[in-house]
């Protein structure tokens, strides 16, 4: 999956990692990147459209659907992260709505456009959907579940052509980290990392210092082996 001359569609684009997919996107020569956030993005760049977009709202999504009328990459970035500790079911139902039916409902409401230009969806996943990191339980098991869902999108969609892609993250220098002391990447280096595993076609993608160190273990594990053999399943994958 080459950036260039591409029209993409980045959720969660004000800040952090999303901002800096903007601007790596532009720079290794995307043609329009639409940037999905929940306000005004002011962009130098004409190729930049801001798009109002909550992930969770429906009408939100719709309207942005009939705004764009072409796409060839979506990357679902938008996510929450709250600190909790499971004692409030509200706390999971919000992160479940962002992190995991957010990233369904954009999925489907832009599959036409997607599968006419067989097209590619890009979720951002986190190494705690991997194993869950206590500290932040509902966003591990949201994570955990939208890892499941790439890989379910993944084998539904291969026949109509669009490929699916997970990032796993590891920790990135953005205000979802600020409160663990820890070594992070810089969030124009986990850009860099993550359209540079796009271009490589890795299906799942380690795009930082921290992650990249489990990256062989999850690529060579029983896990990933499973995935494999159950995506046979699907009519048209056997082969």
């Amino acid at each position: 999956m080459n950036i260039a001359d591409k029209t993409l569609l980045i959720t969660g684009a004000s800040r952090g990692i999303g901002r800096a997919l903007i601007d790596e996107a532009l720079r290794r020569g995307a043609q329009r990147v639409y940037a999905g956030t929940r306000g005004p993005l002011p962009h130098a760049d004409a190729r930049v459209t801001a798009v109002n977009m909550d992930v969770t709202s429906a009408g939100d999504i719709q309207r942005a659907v009939a705004s764009i009328d072409s796409l060839d990459v979506l990357i679902n970035n938008a996510g929450i992260a709250p600190y909790d500790d499971l004692s409030d079911p509200e706390v999971l139902e919000r992160a479940l709505a962002v992190n995991l039916f957010g990233v369904l409902n954009v999925t489907r409401a832009f599959l036409p456009l997607l599968k006419r230009s067989r097209g590619a969806v890009v979720n951002q996943l986190s190494m705690v959907a991997l194993a869950a990191l206590p500290l932040i339980p509902a966003y591990s098991i949201s994570k955990a579940a939208a890892l499941n869902l790439t890989q379910s999108l993944r084998a539904l969609l291969a026949g109509d052509g669009v490929r699916v892609y997970g990032v796993v993250l590891g920790p990135v220098d953005t205000d979802m980290n600020r409160g663990f002391d820890i070594p992070k990447a810089t969030t124009e280096s986990a850009a860099r990392g993550i359209f540079a595993g796009l271009e490589r076609g890795e299906e799942d993608i380690f795009p930082d210092p921290a992650s990249q160190s489990v990256a062989d273990g999850w690529r060579n594990g029983t896990a990933k082996a499973l995935e494999r053999q159950f995506a046979a399943f699907v009519p048209g994958n056997a082969a």
